[in-house]
């Protein structure tokens, strides 16, 4: 009965976890270019109170054993980077990716990468995020632009009021070997571990990296009625090991009384 409060005990732990995750979800629907986490779990160790395969008294085989778990704990929470659904909005400086890749952009001389593509220009006709980290490669959009234009590969161009090129650059993406084990540091931005990999460098459209599209932005890919079903899951996941917990003490209690 000591161990079942331990069990349920780690049961209620990785359940507050999963809450925490499919909250967080839940939270950022509306934050463009979000990627949602998903959380694993394994379990413990087991105790043999007969061992698989051990030879009974006659002679013979024990055929399954006895094994009892000790519970649960959790093991990663990743991001999944599957594609969100694209919302136009009109602006020039909105680019959604679609298909692989990240943008760079430089915060504090560190280099981080983004899937939300909604930049600005400050005030001196710099390409930045709305916290004023600038794009790269950098580009300074001449005083005159009256239209900024990006193909699907990258191309970006500053034209004036006739239509004719005063800048160009050309817009490079960045992907991973394996993007879930990039590191995430809030406002979007994602840093490189030993478990992403180095960052590889594309134009867009080139070996396996997406394109992009102007005047759209990428949604969340969290699926709000996806999350609301975990939440139930989690809910009764959480009660069923609180009533473990509440069933050991109550056996605990009236073991107690025999001794008395």
């Amino acid at each position: 009965m000591i161990r079942a409060l331990f069990t349920s005990t780690t049961g209620m732990n990785a359940q507050e976890l999963q809450l925490n995750v499919i909250s967080n979800n839940l939270a950022n629907v509306n934050t463009g270019g979000f990627k949602k986490s998903q959380t694993q779990f394994e379990d413990l160790f087991y105790n043999s109170l007969r061992a698989v395969g051990a030879e009974t008294v006659g002679g013979g085989q024990v055929p399954t054993g006895v094994q009892v778990g000790m519970g649960v704990r959790p093991t990663a929470v990743y991001k999944v980077f599957t594609q969100g659904d694209y919302s136009q909005t009109g602006n020039e400086l909105d680019w959604a990716i679609e298909g692989k890749g990240f943008f760079q952009i430089v915060r504090d001389g560190v280099e981080y990468y983004t899937r939300a593509g909604s930049f600005k220009l400050d005030g001196e006709g710099n390409i930045v995020t709305s916290n004023g980290d600038r794009l790269q490669p950098e580009f300074t959009v001449p005083a005159d632009t009256m239209t900024i234009q990006i193909d699907s590969s990258g191309v970006l161009t500053a034209l004036d009021g006739a239509q004719q090129t005063l800048a160009s650059v050309q817009v490079t993406l960045h992907d991973f070997v394996n993007p879930a084990g990039l590191k995430s540091v809030g406002s979007n931005l994602f840093l490189p571990t030993e478990a992403s990999g180095d960052p590889r460098e594309e134009n867009p459209g080139s070996n396996g990296v997406g394109t992009l599209s102007q005047s759209f932005l990428e949604t969340s890919n969290v699926n709000v009625t996806e999350e609301m079903v975990n939440l139930i899951i989690t809910q009764r996941a959480f009660e069923s090991n609180s009533k473990g917990v509440s069933t050991a003490d109550q056996l605990l209690e009236i073991s107690n009384n025999l001794v008395r």
